[in-house]
């Protein structure tokens, strides 16, 4: 009799670990749906102080730098030609782009890039009917996708119809808006 109660208790324990590491992986893959959807909350509250919490602005900004370096090089590159150092250039280029990627990747820019200018939807007409800029929700229709196990890409047109990608990565239990991929 003793080993069928302990044969049952077995079997309800292994059942409730089970259960807590279904619950446990459901909540991980679940993770950057819920990044998502708390980053579109905040940003619909206006409570951009609270970013933090879904965003990590140093990858961020770190994913965010080089594209924009690059993309400036090429411009001040055409411009003059390539008769110039590569260390002025590289110079001149990270002097320009540190006050784009700082203000891109704040709380009020991120906010910005996933809700669009106000102005820029009123002058649309995209108005409510109190007059108000109709909140945009860049996310709604993304294309979403695991590249591993720790790595969740959502992917959206810009107005020009080129693929941005957000990409928010895995640390622990969470997930966190890490990188971001601009069109070329």
């Amino acid at each position: 009799m003793s080993k069928n109660i302990v044969s049952k208790r077995r079997k309800w324990a292994l059942g409730l670990v089970a259960a807590l590491l279904l619950i446990l992986l459901g909540y991980v893959v679940a993770g950057p749906y819920l990044a998502i959807n708390g980053i579109r909350n905040l940003v619909a509250a206006k409570e951009y102080d609270q970013l933090w919490r879904f965003v990590d602005f140093d990858q961020l900004r770190d994913s965010v730098r080089p594209q924009l370096q690059e993309r400036i090089a090429r411009g001040i590159v055409g411009r003059i030609g390539p008769s110039e150092t590569a260390r002025t250039v590289g110079d001149v280029t990270a002097l320009i782009a540190q006050p784009a990627i700082d203000a891109m990747v704040s709380p009020v820019g991120i906010a910005t890039l996933l809700q669009g200018s106000a102005l820029a939807h009123r002058m649309a007409g995209d108005v409510d009917a109190d007059g108000k800029a109709r909140s945009v929700d860049p996310l709604k229709d993304a294309k979403t996708g695991y590249l591993s196990p720790s790595l969740f890409t959502a992917t959206v047109q810009n107005a020009e119809g080129q693929p941005v990608v957000f990409e928010f990565r895995r640390d622990g239990l969470s997930w966190k808006l890490a990188g971001l991929r601009l069109p070329e």
